[in-house]
This record gives C-alpha cells, sequence and structure tokens, in this order.
C-alpha cells in the first residue's frame, strides 16, 4: 500500500505538468477505481462490497525514476496531478460485480491497447483490496482506492524497448461500462 494526497487528484480532460519536474521515465497504469461510501473498519471480505459507493476510471500515472531512487514509491506517485480520475462516478448498484470489466491503456490514438487485462485477472479482488486495506486503515467516505494495473507498463519492458511518456503525449484509460479517462502530458 502507498497512499496518493488531494494534491495528486487530477480531473478527465486534465494536464499533468511534466515538464516542470526534471525527470524522463513517465508510465502510465491504468486502474479500477473504488470509492468508499461508508466508514469501513475490520471488514469481512464477504462484506467489503457493501462499503463501496462506487468506481471510475483511474491512471496511477508514475514517475519511475523519481521512484526508484528511493526504497519508498511515494516520490514517483504523488506529485501533484499524478492521479487522473473520471470521467464518471458509477455508483455500485449499476457494478454488481466489479470483476467483470476490461481495463485498457491507449496512448496518442493508438487503436491496439499497450494495456488490457479483464478485473477477473486481478492479482487481489475488489473485496479482498477493501477487507485488507479496513484492518490497517479506518476507511471513511470519500476515500479513494487504485486497485492495481494490468500489465504492459513501460517500465515492464526490455530497457531498449522502453518509450516513454513525454510533454504532448495523451493517454486514456477505457474500463468497461465506466467510459474512458483521458489526460494530457504538458
Amino acid at each position: 500500500m502507498f497512499n496518493k494526497y488531494n494534491m495528486s487528484l487530477n480531473r478527465h480532460n486534465g494536464t499533468v505538468a511534466v515538464s516542470k519536474l526534471g525527470l524522463e521515465k513517465f508510465d502510465y497504469e491504468s486502474e479500477l477505481m473504488m470509492y468508499i461510501g461508508k466508514t469501513a473498519r475490520n471488514v469481512s471480505e464477504a462484506d467489503a462490497l457493501s462499503y463501496v459507493f462506487g468506481y471510475s476510471c483511474g491512471n496511477d500515472f508514475t514517475a519511475r525514476d523519481a521512484q526508484q531512487r528511493v526504497s519508498r514509491w511515494m516520490t514517483g506517485k504523488t506529485p501533484d496531478q499524478f492521479a487522473p480520475l473520471g470521467p464518471w462516478l458509477v455508483t455500485a448498484d449499476q457494478i454488481p460485480d466489479p470483476q467483470t470489466l476490461q481495463v485498457q491503456t491507449f496512448v496518442n490514438g493508438e487503436t491496439t491497447p499497450r494495456q488490457d487485462m479483464n478485473t477477473s485477472q486481478m492479482i487481489f479482488n475488489c473485496a479482498h483490496i477493501v477487507s485488507y486495506t479496513s484492518q490497517f486503515i479506518t476507511l471513511q467516505p470519500g476515500d479513494v482506492i487504485f486497485t492495481g494495473t494490468p500489465s504492459g507498463v513501460i517500465t515492464g519492458y526490455l530497457k531498449e524497448k522502453q518509450v516513454w511518456l513525454k510533454p504532448g503525449d495523451r493517454a486514456r484509460t477505457a474500463i468497461t461500462k465506466l467510459g474512458e479517462l483521458y489526460f494530457t502530458l504538458t
């Protein structure tokens, strides 16, 4: 587990000002987002999804060079604007099973996804994530949980095939029933 802070939040069609950071290895991480709707502490996995208000697309945008300089990931994951969310918050009653959604990433209008996975393939399912997190942290209404990213992130490629995102690039996260989240690097 790691944190993202309020200043990291960004919106659909937002911009991420990477040119101001003096870094070079910018990576996408499309993820299903869960929004907590009621206080959750020590909840069972069987009851965990009843604490989820809704879901959206999200991107755990990361500066890999900052992340890899230290043993903790915070500096690569929490800069301002590094958490684009949206375009909508879809209530949990409209997504009865969050483990059936396709998660994809596209860059600069590409038609072949760089990331492509069904949430049924997640290492930890949504109910487990909420239950586990609630054992350590009291989750409050409005808390947002990133659920993890599929394979296909740039850092996972062989070094000679890593083409990092740069200013001017536009990323798109698409998740079944949740829409498409866009953001641009500046």
